[in-house]
């Protein structure tokens, strides 16, 4: 599910403040471990299988790899559970498992704390005013709020994927510097991987942000429908879309610089 926009600018101020940590000596998961759980063939299986550690490198792949291992979590709460480490090959997820991750994403304790966070932010600003205030407006933010993540999560992590054989994950680049990061990051919102490994359009997330975005027009009052407001809120999620995919490459960085000052003040 999306990450909110306080939690992205925590990313970016971890960004401004220094370069990017890297060159680490890079951890090994044994293949046999990704091959005994693809062979079980359970969509819970798969999901392990998306090992958060690298694969060992060659001196080539190595050069200029941070190495660093993607976590469940980002920053402890916020979900990563479709980021796949630099170097990794986890097994392609079938069409349940496709859904088991959405749901992952969609029923996470986190977001319940999430959907608060941005229905009271909403209210606030009175973004929607026709929903009105108080809690019966807050209800109504709420679970629009709600709808709006879940439906998102489901349309680009599962139906769409399952439709066009795509793959919902992300796979860290985890080399060179960091504008070509960067750009990298800013592409898989348009590219992606297929269930074969090969390269596509990503319908997933255009396609899926899409739908989404058509979907709340059968939930919003009058005044919050029709086509501009429904591009709008594409673009909205597109944008979401793009920080959230700048926050999993770098995410790994991030944490070892935040252990690394940890032990440090130790």
């Amino acid at each position: 599910m999306p990450l909110n926009r306080a939690a992205l600018a925590v990313v970016g101020s971890l960004f401004m403040s220094g370069p990017v940590w890297s060159q680490a000596a890079p951890t090994t998961a044994p293949r046999q471990q990704v091959a005994k759980a693809a062979e079980k063939g359970s969509a819970e299986s798969e999901l392990e299988a998306i090992q958060r550690e690298p694969l060992p490198l060659t001196p080539r792949e190595g050069n200029g790899s941070s190495g660093y291992k993607q976590t469940p979590r980002m920053f402890w709460v916020v979900p990563n559970f479709a980021a796949v480490s630099a170097n990794a090959q986890p097994p392609p997820l079938t069409a349940k498992g496709k859904f088991i991750l959405a749901t992952h994403d969609s029923v996470d304790y986190s977001g319940f704390t999430w959907t608060a966070i941005l229905a009271g932010q909403s209210m606030a600003t009175r973004s929607v005013p026709e929903l009105g205030t108080g809690i019966k407006g807050y209800a109504r933010y709420y679970w629009r709020t709600f709808a709006d993540g879940v439906s998102g999560t489901y349309f680009t992590e599962a139906i769409v994927p399952v439709l066009t054989h795509e793959d919902p994950r992300y796979y860290t680049l985890g080399h060179g510097g960091f504008f070509r990061r960067f750009g990298y990051a800013l592409s898989r919102t348009v590219v992606t991987r297929t269930d074969r490994e090969g390269l596509t359009f990503n319908w997933s997330e255009v396609g899926g942000n899409a739908l989404e975005a058509a979907l709340s027009n059968a939930y919003y009052p009058r005044e919050e429908r029709g086509g501009r407001q429904t591009a709008r809120d594409w673009g909205e999620q597109m944008e979401s879309a793009v920080l959230n995919n700048i926050a999993k490459e770098f995410w790994p960085d991030i944490r070892h610089g935040i252990r690394r000052l940890i032990l440090r003040h130790d």
